[in-house]
């Protein structure tokens, strides 16, 4: 009898774990480095079946690249499946230049709304912003649960790595276009590579108003403390770069994924940020 009870309370907190898990959805940010053939080992064409073997294994709900042109975002979305994207070529508005693109899979989420705005002071066209080397963008969607019809919007963004201005005025465009979007009290992450650490001014003036789930996260925080590697396999360091925040959602768990290629090589000189929320 004794057994026979064990057995039930063994299946019951079994249960209880898939439970929780099966009520979180994943959402991934993950600098992948463009196509540099400079790059030699750990240029795109060794590097593309492991980055794509990396996001089939984890398969967020929601995924934001940085860097990928745009024949590495369609190979993306051919080689991984049940994703679609949105987002657009910084350098024209359609396939030129890098992409900050957003996947979601069309199994559970349905694309209501998209938009994608340059971080300057003219967000509305092609332009470069304040002290930036370069045009930088930021992809916004809003999707919708086809489960639930639950809503979430997803802010996906790559700050300039010269403009320190611009990293500043680029956090503040990002929470006046939530206010705008009147989404203040609505489901929402913002998530990206934002070229600071986190007690940089860009890195503060977000985390007064949206959450951060490396440090709320139920779960303890997993993983390397940097996000940025440089393709050195043997960095250690705490240069935090990559980020994910949220505003009324409650974070399950928050790591960083220092997966590695076949011959020990980084997968990418950023490390992915993985977080699960309790959404539903």
């Amino acid at each position: 009898m004794k057994k026979i009870i064990r057995g039930i309370l063994g299946s019951m907190i079994l249960l209880g774990s898939f439970q929780i898990y099966g009520q979180t959805t994943g959402i991934m940010t993950f600098n992948i480095r463009y196509d540099n053939p400079n790059d030699h080992e750990n240029s795109w064409e060794f590097r593309k079946n492991e980055v794509v073997g990396l996001i089939t294994y984890y398969h967020p709900d929601f995924l934001g690249i940085q860097e990928g042109l745009y024949h590495q975002v369609a190979f993306i979305q051919q080689h991984c499946a049940n994703y679609d994207y949105i987002g657009v070529g910084r350098d024209d508005g359609d396939q030129k230049g890098e992409f900050s693109a957003i996947y979601y899979d069309t199994t559970k989420f349905s694309l209501i709304a998209q938009e994608t705005f340059w971080l300057s002071e003219h967000p509305d066209i092609i332009s470069v912003g304040w002290d930036a080397s370069m045009e930088r963008i930021c992809t916004y969607g809003k999707f919708k649960n086809k489960t639930t019809n639950h809503t979430i919007h997803i802010f996906n963004t790559h700050f300039d790595h010269i403009g320190t201005e611009a990293r500043k005025k680029s956090a503040e465009l990002i929470l006046q276009k939530i206010a705008a979007y009147g989404l203040t009290k609505e489901k929402l992450v913002v998530m990206g590579d934002l070229n600071a650490e986190p007690t940089s001014e860009p890195i503060m003036i977000l985390r007064k108003a949206l959450d951060y789930g490396f440090e709320i996260a139920e779960k303890e925080f997993y993983g390397p403390l940097s996000t940025f590697n440089g393709f050195n396999p043997t960095l250690a360091s705490d240069n935090r770069i990559d980020y994910i925040f949220t505003k009324n959602l409650e974070i399950y768990s928050y790591r960083h994924i220092d997966d590695r290629r076949i011959n020990h090589l980084c997968i990418s000189d950023h490390f992915p940020v993985l977080i699960e929320i309790k959404w539903y």
